[in-house]
């Protein structure tokens, strides 16, 4: 008798688990991978929402490259470059890409209008233009080849660079440095100097009227 009750009772209970949970969980409620909004209650899908415009928004902080408030940048060197010359901005955008790892070199491009030479050690645009600059942290200017030696080195590149420390490669590498200078305006089908100074001092006067702040 003892062992029947107990047979009955657990067909009973086997009986009773499948209907109820069945009649409890409908065909549209069940578990389904793709996830279904509507069976989700009010209070928890407000605080998916949340979750995801954080994450929006986090998103778009990242992306967002006029932040009032920028962090300071601790670079090494400055990078003074031509943002007008077609062939020298292969080789900036390849020191930029570099410089997203050490963010050791500043950039300044000395064709913008807000070019200022007071922030770049009394350096003007004509003497910038001539050949290349870079500023060290400390204030001591270097130039030609040297110049690209450093900005390597920051950005752990000065392998490329390391053969012209030593005589007679490093003489020959400033003699082509310095034909290239010379000549890369003509070379990349540019006006001359004193045409590219004269339509900068045209823009000056249309964009800053008498304002004594904008310098060329």
């Amino acid at each position: 008798m003892a062992t029947r009750g107990a047979v009955a009772t657990c067909v009973i209970l086997k009986h009773r688990r499948n209907p109820s949970f069945r009649s409890i969980t409908p065909q549209s409620h069940r578990f389904n991978p793709k996830f279904n909004p509507q069976v989700v209650p009010n209070g928890f899908r407000y605080q998916i929402r949340a979750i995801q415009g954080a994450s929006a928004d986090h998103v778009a902080q990242l992306k967002n490259h006029d932040d009032p408030k920028p962090k300071p940048q601790n670079w090494k060197i400055k990078m003074l470059y031509d943002g007008d010359c077609p062939l020298c901005m292969r080789e900036v955008n390849m020191l930029m890409e570099r410089n997203e790892k050490y963010a050791s070199i500043k950039f300044v491009d000395i064709s913008s209008n807000d070019y200022s030479p007071e922030d770049n050690q009394g350096l003007d645009y004509k003497t910038v233009m001539g050949t290349i600059h870079a500023i060290q942290s400390n204030g001591n200017v270097v130039t030609g080849v040297e110049a690209f030696r450093r900005l390597y080195e920051e950005v752990g590149l000065g392998w490329v660079y390391t053969i012209t420390k030593y005589e007679p490669i490093g003489k020959v590498a400033d003699a082509v440095y310095e034909f290239w200078a010379r000549y890369r305006l003509q070379v990349t089908g540019r006006p001359s100097i004193e045409a590219i100074l004269e339509a900068r001092k045209k823009n000056k006067v249309e964009t800053c009227g008498d304002s004594k702040e904008c310098k060329i």
